[in-house]
């Protein structure tokens, strides 16, 4: 068995919508993409955040919805048909300081990979309050994700945390199963679109409390939420409202702890391209999908960069003389 790392043309770390797009550009072009799916890190799965998603209505080419296992289960499946090697597994350390970039992979074995280009779609995860509570009971009522949990809370009421299109999204999806959804919002005015704001606000099973904030979840002692304490942020009033589950819809944090000190980020943390490409401040890393896009967050969008990271790494390859 050879000790050699293995050379690769393009290695993808991360498997949404960006990732596989990349590695099916990349596999047409004969550069033989090896795929890091991931396997658990930071919370994520393989697939990305689509895995946690329901109906996708908005992907084009299905018209009737598609599931979002299904779709990212046939972007995969198309990947490998097209050549891509996938492996199910983390990265665990980078190192971009010289070429070939060094990856190592895998939990225990750390094997580690070269690559003359790496193109970066490790996407972005769910926040959370950062409450000892809310810790205590994920996944025992408290989730950041309706669309995969909802149901368990069929009949009960639940409360939302947030003031954006997901929090919206999440308080309309859960009015279809829960009794009662109650979104509670800090500012007093939401921030999501206005159509999503009036289909929830005239909703009769939303209540919303503008002005609030969670400030414990109930329930610690029976291992399950029963509600949560929450204050006025005007009047310092506090009180509790009963309820089985807690939903946050609060922001993602962009999966760039594996690059810190190694790329340009911006103040918020997502990995700085160069506009109108997957560029980023070292040459021959490339990065699709929401790890560098805070704006749109798309399936769509994160597909089209995956192509353009493709495209620009085939580019790179080409002039370097590979």
């Amino acid at each position: 068995m050879s000790t050699e790392p293995r050379l690769h043309k393009v290695l993808i770390i991360g498997s949404g919508p960006a990732g596989l797009t990349a590695a099916i550009y990349a596999a047409r072009a004969n550069l033989k993409p090896f795929v890091v799916e991931g396997f658990n890190a930071g919370g994520l799965i393989p697939g990305g955040q689509l895995m946690f998603t329901t109906d996708v209505e908005n992907f084009p080419g299905f018209p009737a919805a598609v599931s979002g296992q299904e779709l990212m289960a046939r972007m995969r499946e198309q990947a490998a048909h097209q050549g891509a090697e996938i492996v199910t597994a983390d990265v665990q350390k980078v190192d971009l300081s010289s070429r070939p970039f060094k990856v190592w992979v895998g939990e225990d074995e750390n094997v580690l990979h070269l690559a003359k280009t790496v193109i970066i779609a490790t996407g972005a995860r769910a926040n959370y309050l950062g409450l000892q509570s809310e810790e205590m009971l994920k996944n025992k009522g408290v989730s950041a994700c309706a669309v995969c949990d909802g149901a368990l809370f069929r009949g009960q009421d639940v409360v939302v945390i947030g003031g954006g299109d997901t929090a919206m999204e999440e308080a309309a999806y859960l009015t279809g199963l829960c009794k009662k959804v109650t979104l509670v919002h800090r500012r007093d005015e939401f921030r999501a679109s206005k159509a999503m704001q009036e289909r929830v606000k005239s909703n009769p099973k939303v209540n919303i409390l503008y002005s609030h904030a969670v400030t414990d979840v109930l329930g610690v002692d029976r291992d399950q939420v029963t509600g949560v304490r929450v204050k006025d942020l005007k009047s310092g009033d506090e009180r509790e409202i009963e309820a089985g589950a807690m939903f946050v819809a609060i922001g993602h944090t962009p999966m760039t702890e594996l690059f810190r000190g190694q790329l340009e980020v911006h103040p918020n943390g997502y990995l700085k391209v160069e506009p109108g490409t997957a560029r980023t401040s070292v040459p021959g890393v490339f990065a699709a999908g929401d790890v560098a896009d805070w704006t749109y967050r798309q399936a769509v969008t994160a597909a089209g960069t995956g192509c353009m990271a493709a495209l620009d790494a085939e580019r790179f390859l080409v002039l370097e003389g590979h």
